[in-house]
């Protein structure tokens, strides 16, 4: 959810906004590449909240990763083990992530 308050002229606005990840990942995808994760604004509920939206494009783009290699970079998305974890078992859990057994290690491939 996105909250937007101010004025236009003498108007006064408050508008709130509801997006899902889906909008949260197009928003995300207009944003430079340079951005950092931690200087994009985040929900207030939740912080990891906000990195969803990175974490799924993250694979989008890639088509498909090997499990230690995409924890690592969501480690790094997150800013810590635990929190790339929590990323990797959501990704898990998501119905456009398919998960295939690889050599050494599961393939999590995107099926939008």
């Amino acid at each position: 959810m996105l909250r937007i308050k101010g004025r236009v002229g003498e108007w006064p606005v408050d508008l709130t906004v509801e997006m899902d990840a889906e909008d949260w990942a197009q928003l995300a995808a207009h944003l430079p590449v340079e951005a950092a994760p931690a200087t994009r604004a985040t929900p207030a509920s939740n912080p990891a909240d906000a990195l969803w939206p990175l974490a799924q494009e993250l694979l989008q783009r890639a088509g498909g990763l090997e499990g230690p290699q995409l924890l690592s970079e969501l480690s790094a998305l997150a800013g810590g083990d635990a929190a790339g974890k929590r990323l990797l078992v959501r990704l898990r859990h998501c119905p456009q992530v398919q998960i295939e057994s690889g050599a050494e290690a599961p393939l999590y491939r995107w099926v939008g």
